[in-house]
């Protein structure tokens, strides 16, 4: 008996510690993703000027759904029209361009740790929802005209986007430094999962009553929970885009916020200069003070829809259909 209780008290708090250490955590090892990455910038830069045209045809039955996409994202037009393929070969001759290029072979020589961190992120994705489709992902340089390229089965990944917050691009394009420093390489993986989240469950078609404050605030959070779920191992500041000091304000102030938010009726405003300046980027929300991060709301909606979960046995793939906002909040019993 006696050593029966030390045993109890031995395991006990290791169970607990466990349990707190990741809620989140998901046993996904028997779920295949087959996330492969094509590396179209190789592709694209590495072939001879003189062979651009006639590769048009043989790239459009290669790269699929992504290729257009790309041809629009690199204003090339439609990749039928009659000077599209003079507007791809101006691109990659570009001697601008070919630099980028260069940087980002070095800054990349791999993308065998993205591949693998991409994969794990999709098994979680399919436990949730197995019967979703994966999608086949590409890489490209788009000269920093857009970070991802979403279509209805792909992803294109615009390395050139992800250099990391020092490269001398950023601020001659006049990037600001609060969107530079999410310009690196380990936001990649939490970009991508929220980019394809957003799509699939895109805010407009998704059938919410009313579009106001409080609305845009939770589905926000459905999708950084949805990104949790997803990469139950990634930094909260990789998840919401904060800085460490950003994430300690939001943690300590989070009762604060939610009662401004109450006392300024700003839950329920439809105006839209009052979402943006809540749910927007910038270098602050000026609702709250100088150290709280831009979009500092959307930790808000998290933390609405984390613990509406914790209370109800609702599964992922219902939360993001649901579109009764109010039901949540109250079953959330959100008190912070």
């Amino acid at each position: 008996m006696r050593n029966r209780l030390v045993i109890l008290v031995l395991v006990i708090p290791v169970l607990v510690i466990a349990c707190k250490r990741n809620r989140y955590s998901v046993n996904v090892s028997s779920i295949n993703a087959g996330i492969n990455i094509e590396r179209f910038e190789k592709e694209l830069f590495e072939t001879d000027p003189a062979d651009i045209e006639k590769n048009i045809p043989v790239w459009s039955r290669m790269y699929g759904d992504f290729f257009p996409l790309f041809g629009y994202v690199i204003n090339a037009g439609e990749v039928g029209s009659p000077e599209f393929g003079d507007m791809v070969l101006s691109f990659c001759t570009d001697r601008q361009n070919n630099m980028v290029y260069a940087d980002v072979e070095r800054a990349f020589p791999s993308l065998d740790g993205l591949r693998s961190d991409l994969e794990d992120a999709f098994r979680h994705y399919l436990y949730y929802f197995p019967e979703k489709i994966v999608p086949k992902i590409y890489s490209c340089v788009t000269g920093f005209n857009t970070s991802l390229i979403i279509g209805d089965s792909v992803v294109g990944i615009s390395l050139d986007r992800y250099l990391g917050r020092d490269t001398e691009y950023y601020p001659q394009l006049g990037i600001y430094n609060y969107i530079a420093l999410r310009m690196a390489p380990e936001y990649i993986v939490s970009d991508v999962m929220y980019g394809w989240g957003s799509t699939e469950w895109d805010f407009d078609n998704t059938g919410y009553s009313s579009e106001n404050v409080l609305t845009r605030m939770i589905h926000e959070g459905k999708l950084r929970f949805l990104q949790r779920c997803v990469l139950p191992d990634l930094n909260d500041t990789i998840i919401f885009g904060f800085t460490g000091d950003q994430m300690k304000f939001c943690r300590n102030n989070e009762s604060q916020m939610w009662t401004y938010l109450m006392e300024n009726d700003l839950l329920f405003s439809s105006d839209r200069f009052v979402v943006q300046k809540l749910i927007g980027e910038g270098p602050f929300t000026s609702y709250f003070t100088n150290e709280s991060p831009a979009r500092a709301a959307t930790w808000i909606g998290f933390r609405i829809v984390e613990s509406y979960m914790k209370n109800s046995d609702a599964s992922l793939e219902e939360l993001m259909v649901d579109t009764d906002i109010q039901g949540m909040l109250n079953g959330a019993k959100y008190a912070p």
